[in-house]
């Protein structure tokens, strides 16, 4: 059964966000849901199949919401609203993606892009020890950094220690050229990328050298209890069970740790069994610690990209965790 259905665009600006350059954004609602969608002036209409008609129509809803909340739509924004109404999950994603979780140094605004995001900061904000696991291009590394960044600022904690296994060096860098820093930046660029987007080059190197920010490898830190700090493992997908267990263990008083990784995607020797996989049946339902998991949903890169991940997942037989 065909249908017909009309929404009203407040003005020229609302209807240039919404359609997008050379409408780029109506061509993606189109081809995804099979509608078609003509906008005279400042109405647009919506046809097709009654069901695709309904849901068009309550993705366009949720678009305008957040152009009214001031997000620059993009490309894989709208593609990621689709996919939330397809799944009957869009309700109040506006509200919840227009909050500003901080700036960078350039001002740019932070916020949520997905709604896995956002429950990620939600457990970011509510527990003690987090773990973020899920494909590349989540964020979950980055989002980590703004919170590590945000409670520094309010001196919440005294100190940032980020690290990560430099499993390619098989954690023994005494072979390689140059002093530890030299030696580990490899390894640690992608959190230093994260540090300079938020607090600038300058200040990231200043908080580096007063010892407020401490990036170095998870063998340094063995033997240390960090009290009011915020600890950062990335690529914990890389680490064995003691490495796991010591870092942990590390946590002092006043202090958070996050945990991130993709265990689809582990570098360890043939024989290693990943710290990541079994922690998650060790704590898993202890209180003030929380399991986030990612989906391809959530990936902020290329859409290509998530494509891309659901290939891999279900020809490796692995279904998503939300399903």
């Amino acid at each position: 059964m065909t249908k017909e259905s009309k929404v009203y665009l407040l003005n020229a600006s609302e209807t240039m966000n919404l359609l997008g350059a050379e409408d780029v954004h109506l061509k993606i609602l189109e081809k995804h849901l099979g509608t078609r969608l003509v906008v005279r002036g400042e109405e647009m209409t919506i046809m097709g199949e009654s069901p695709w008609v309904e849901m068009t129509e309550s993705a366009v809803k949720e678009l305008l919401g957040m152009i009214r909340q001031g997000h620059q739509l993009t490309p894989a924004s709208v593609a990621y609203v689709i996919s939330q109404v397809e799944e009957g999950k869009s309700q109040g994603m506006a509200d919840v993606l227009s909050k500003v979780i901080a700036t960078t140094h350039r001002g740019r605004p932070i916020k949520a892009k997905t709604l896995g995001q956002a429950k990620y900061l939600e457990a970011l904000q509510t527990h003690s020890i987090v773990f973020g696991i899920g494909p590349a291009g989540t964020g979950k590394t980055y989002l980590a950094v703004v919170m590590a960044v945000l409670a520094l600022r309010a001196k919440e904690i005294n100190r940032i220690v980020l690290t990560r296994p430099a499993v390619e060096a098989g954690e023994k860098l005494g072979f390689l050229p140059g002093d530890l820093q030299e030696k580990v930046d490899p390894y640690l660029r992608p959190l230093y990328d994260a540090l300079y987007d938020l607090l600038g080059p300058e200040t990231t190197q200043r908080y580096i050298e007063k010892g407020t920010i401490e990036i170095a490898p998870l063998a340094y830190m063995r033997g240390r209890t960090l009290d009011d700090s915020f600890m950062i493992l990335d690529e914990a997908q890389n680490t064995t069970p003691e490495q796991m267990k010591m870092f942990l263990t590390r946590l002092g008083y006043g202090s958070h740790a996050v945990v991130t990784g993709d265990i689809t995607q582990v570098d360890l020797p043939r024989g290693h069994y990943s710290g990541l996989k079994e922690v998650q049946n060790i704590l898993k339902g202890i209180p003030d610690i929380s399991f986030h998991y990612f989906t391809a949903a959530d990936v902020v890169r290329n859409p290509l990209v998530q494509k891309i991940i659901q290939a891999y997942e279900i020809a490796e037989g692995r279904p998503d965790p939300d399903k």
